[in-house]
């Protein structure tokens, strides 16, 4: 899932400026689950930003809205009417649903509410880790299932550096150190040999150094071709 914070009030409303008719729209999807711009937080953020503004002096118009997910044009399609209406639009979705929201309403001001950290998973009650780091090439086969790419804080592939000391990363704040994690996970699994060889140097050409990435999938092509014949 993608994990993202809501943004300071401040910051928002100094984003605001001058805009009066506000609204508000939550996403149904992943910043749901991780309880930053689901239907409760986006009216919170409205309440927020209402009071804020009124504190100041200012009077705002707030009102708010959700979408299944801000990330595909179906979904949006939807707040078309409620999006020309108003003088600036916040987004409660994930950096990917603020730029759906944008392209789609390229005339309207589209504000992002939330900041994107990562992409991970939730560990216990109001903790998330990062898992993930999308490098379009993956290793998981060869590490245990751990991803030195995303959970390594030099992302290193060829084994720990010097720096871990009793399985902790040497940046500290518990993090584990998740070459000490594979060692001790393909030992348990008697396949240290992934590891305790030489290991081939990385393809980053997927990766997002390449540039913006395009994801085709020629199959769902041609399924969509005939899809439409049908019609």
């Amino acid at each position: 899932m993608i994990i993202a914070e809501q943004k300071p009030l401040r910051e928002i409303l100094n984003i605001i400026d001058k805009d009066k008719k506000l609204l508000v729209i939550g996403c149904g999807a992943c910043v749901s689950i991780c309880f930053a711009g689901g239907e409760k937080e986006t009216k919170s953020l409205a309440d927020g930003l209402f009071l804020g503004a009124k504190k100041e002096g200012l009077e705002l118009s707030i009102e708010t809205d959700m979408a299944l997910r801000q990330c595909e044009w179906e979904f949006v399609e939807p707040l078309e009417d409620r999006v020309k209406k108003a003088d600036a639009v916040i987004s409660t979705a994930c950096g990917v649903g603020v730029q759906t929201m944008a392209e789609k309403y390229p005339e309207a001001k589209i504000i992002p509410g939330l900041n994107t950290t990562s992409m991970g998973m939730p560990v216990e009650q109001g903790v998330w880790k990062e898992y993930c780091g999308g490098c379009g090439d993956c290793v998981l086969a060869f590490t245990g299932g751990l991803c030195p790419v995303a959970r390594c804080a030099k992302s290193l592939l060829n084994g720990p550096c010097g720096g871990s000391k009793d399985g902790i990363c040497e940046i500290g704040r518990d993090t584990e150190c998740v070459w000490q994690l594979i060692y001790d996970r393909l030992k348990g699994q008697d396949r240290l040999e992934l590891i305790m060889g030489n290991v081939l140097a990385k393809n980053w050409e997927p990766a997002r150094d390449g540039g913006p990435r395009r994801t085709l999938r020629t199959d769902l092509l041609i399924r969509g071709e005939k899809d439409e014949e049908q019609k």
